[in-house]
């Protein structure tokens, strides 16, 4: 195919609601979004530089465009002057960006701060805090920019205890929090969380963290693309890596438009990332699904029998936890895991499992028709911490993911962190998840999935029943 016969715009694919990351060979080529709240609401899409339609030489290739690939190119327009050129293969933020909670927290990864210290140790565990505190400061100034509109709701996020012998633990991690960190969370009684935030039925009590907002998952991956490209970046849609050389230094990428010649590539593919689009991200992640689904609006009785005070990020304490939040538009959205593979993600099983744990907090809801329900891959790293890295010193190839889905907030900073050492920077900053790469379990990773089924009835046991 010549320049002159190449297609400007290819035609759109379905989106495809088995997709699954360890099993297929990429994402696909220009499929379209799949069917979440955020894409029925955010309007049209924003406008992007279309499919690659030739071949190119440019400085910085970005693959992916998502949240932390927008805003790798965000950074390295604005504090390097480099204008990246932003691969992705269906439509814009296709994946994690416009499939989350739109919750914001001050995390990263997985792990709790107790959990920091028993890994790291005290020092490096406060230097991670002041790394994630840095970081909501970033997104507080990218949210509260004229460039960027995503509806955000501020007060703080709540972790709910489901059960009553969980409150010693969290009583526990909130004045480590305090104590350890200088912190300001505090615990909620069950009567204070219903009186003053929400009727959740299954709430013993909380503990509060001040930073945590809502947001508009893909009204806030639209304004990054929006100010990615005014500030002179390209986000080309419909173009798939589909083979990756080194030419004397030089990566050839190509797409289905063209090839694509950089002198360094940026990953920023998360739950998405193709087994075999580059052996440094082979095997370093497991792809774990989320369910999430969003009601009908409530009527005012439904309102006040569920109590809905704040608008703020909810999160229980399940292993394999709930995450949810009331909508500006008075609907209810709520997530939390589904199936082990993308075969299995129509069984309406999993969407039972869903409603059920709706309707143990809201009773009222039961049977509420929903308008909306979805699921999207959560990128989990083998020691549930991400990774901003370049896995090899002598090639200019480097990547930012494993959020474990606490990546709404944290991605700002990562893209920021990806920027600067893709510009050379050093990252002033010695941690571990800049300093080492995504832990790999080599082959093993598809079988970890053997172990997902034996462990989810494990934790619902120790969840719901020991």
């Amino acid at each position: 195919m010549t320049d002159q016969t190449r297609p400007r715009h290819w035609p759109k694919s379905s989106y495809d609601p088995r997709y699954d990351p360890i099993v297929d060979a990429g994402p696909g080529h220009n499929r379209d979004h799949a069917p979440t709240y955020w894409i029925g609401t955010a309007g049209p899409l924003p406008e992007d530089d279309g499919p690659v339609s030739g071949d190119m030489d440019v400085d910085v290739v970005v693959i992916g465009s998502g949240y932390t690939g927008l805003s790798t190119a965000i950074h390295l327009a604005r504090n390097h002057g480099i204008k990246a050129t932003v691969l992705e293969a269906n439509t814009v933020a296709w994946g994690c960006s416009t499939r989350n909670g739109g919750q914001a927290q001050i995390s990263s990864g997985r792990l709790k701060r107790s959990q920091w210290i028993q890994r790291w140790g005290v020092d490096v565990a406060k230097k991670m805090h002041n790394e994630v505190v840095e970081a909501f400061e970033l997104f507080n100034d990218l949210i509260g920019s004229d460039d960027i509109d995503c509806e955000p709701q501020t007060g703080g996020h709540f972790y709910l205890a489901h059960r009553e012998k969980v409150m010693p633990k969290l009583e526990k991690e909130c004045q480590l929090l305090n104590d350890t960190f200088g912190y300001g969370s505090k615990m909620l009684s069950r009567e204070e969380v219903h009186e003053r935030y929400v009727k959740d039925q299954e709430a013993c009590g909380a503990m509060w963290e001040p930073d945590g907002t809502s947001i508009h998952a893909a009204k806030l991956a639209f304004s990054y693309v929006r100010l990615a490209r005014k500030l002179g970046a390209k986000i080309h849609t419909a173009s798939p890596v589909m083979g990756w050389k080194v030419v004397n230094g030089v990566h050839h990428l190509t797409t289905p438009g063209g090839t694509v010649r950089a002198r360094a590539v940026a990953l920023a593919t998360a739950g998405y990332t193709p087994s075999g689009l580059h052996y440094r991200t082979k095997h370093r992640l497991m792809p774990i699904l989320s369910n999430s689904i969003v009601t009908r609006p409530l009527t005012d009785e439904e309102m006040v029998e569920c109590g809905f005070q704040t608008k703020s990020p909810l999160t229980d304490t399940r292993t394999l936890r709930h995450y949810y939040r009331f909508l500006p538009d008075n609907r209810v959205q709520i997530g939390s895991r589904s199936a082990i593979t993308g075969k299995d993600a129509e069984n309406p099983k999993h969407l039972a499992l869903l409603r059920k744990g709706l309707h143990r907090k809201f009773p009222v809801l039961t049977d509420i028709d929903l308008d909306y329900s979805w699921w999207g891959w959560v990128d989990v790293s083998h020691d549930m911490m991400p990774r901003v890295f370049q896995p090899e010193p002598d090639r200019t190839v480097y990547y930012a993911m494993g959020y474990g889905g606490n990546g709404v907030m944290y991605s700002a900073q990562a893209g920021r962190r990806l920027a600067q050492i893709v510009a050379g920077q050093k990252i002033e900053v010695d941690l571990p998840i800049f300093s080492s790469p995504l832990p790999s379990h080599g082959i093993l990773t598809p079988f970890r999935r053997l172990g997902q089924r034996v462990m989810y009835p494990y934790y619902y046991l120790k969840d719901e029943i020991l």
